[in-house]
């Protein structure tokens, strides 16, 4: 009975454990309708998940950035965003710039995101790119909640090589990568 109930117990930790470090990661994602980011990220907000950007991240999914908090955020080294003027199919089927969804867009974003934004000539027809040096002054940096092990024989490896990194990602990163 003592077996069955440490087993018992060792399996709601480990449940446990991966639910503390869920994540979710947004690599190229292209955006689509406002209204669909913006319930997807207020269910994601709700859930206290983490966000690691880790590509691109354009359009309406650059909503994440005022819909979680900014202590949720990370981005690496791959994480590029794209910000436009918001649009609706016109009479004839072609893209026609809406003001009030750019305003709103707009002010869904962080000050830093905004005055980047205002800096670049605010958001028109036009994708503008957030990446490298700039987003990474205004986010932490990501290292996908991962595990790293460096082998600990020195004499495996030329003196002159950087160490090989072997990066374990936690399970619930895992279970949300797209297949």
């Amino acid at each position: 009975m003592k077996l069955v109930t440490g087993l018992l117990a060792a399996v709601l930790l480990m449940a446990g454990v991966g639910a503390s470090h869920a994540v979710v990661r947004i690599a190229d994602d292209r955006g689509g309708r406002i209204g669909t980011y913006v319930d997807k990220y207020q269910d994601l907000r709700s859930s206290g998940e983490a966000v690691i950007i880790d590509g691109l991240c354009a359009s309406a999914c650059t909503i994440v950035l005022g819909a979680v908090p900014h202590d949720k955020i990370c981005v690496t080294s791959h994480a590029n965003l794209g910000f436009h003027a918001a649009w609706d199919f016109g009479a004839n089927g072609r893209a026609v710039t809406n003001p009030e969804a750019t305003q709103m867009l707009y002010s869904m974003y962080p000050s830093a995101v905004r005055r980047w934004i205002a800096a670049r000539g605010g958001l028109t027809p036009r994708m503008i790119f957030l990446r490298g040096k700039q987003l990474m002054s205004m986010y932490k940096p990501c290292y996908l909640d991962a595990q790293a092990s460096v082998p600990r024989s020195p004499a495996r490896r030329d003196r002159n090589s950087a160490p090989q990194v072997v990066i374990t990602p936690a399970a619930a990163v895992l279970a949300r990568q797209p297949n």
